[in-house]
């Protein structure tokens, strides 16, 4: 099946959102993800499945503390 993940074409086996961020090395509790233009509740990850032709952006949380001067 193949999908698009952050403008970059793949092709992967029928998965859920979360076993993809999972079979990515990513933790899903640090990302969001937008699905063919909307974000996808975390709590739903588990529950949907990617289509052929799905467009998956994935945005990284980065932590940062404050600038003392």
């Amino acid at each position: 099946m193949n999908i698009t993940t952050n403008g970059e074409a793949v092709s992967i086996d029928p998965l859920t959102v979360q076993q993809y961020l999972v079979s990515l090395g990513i933790d899903p509790r640090r990302v969001a993800v937008e699905l063919n233009q909307e974000i996808l509740p975390k709590a739903q990850y588990e529950s949907t499945l990617l289509n052929e032709g799905d467009t998956l952006e994935i945005v990284h949380f980065v932590g940062g503390g404050a600038v003392r001067g």
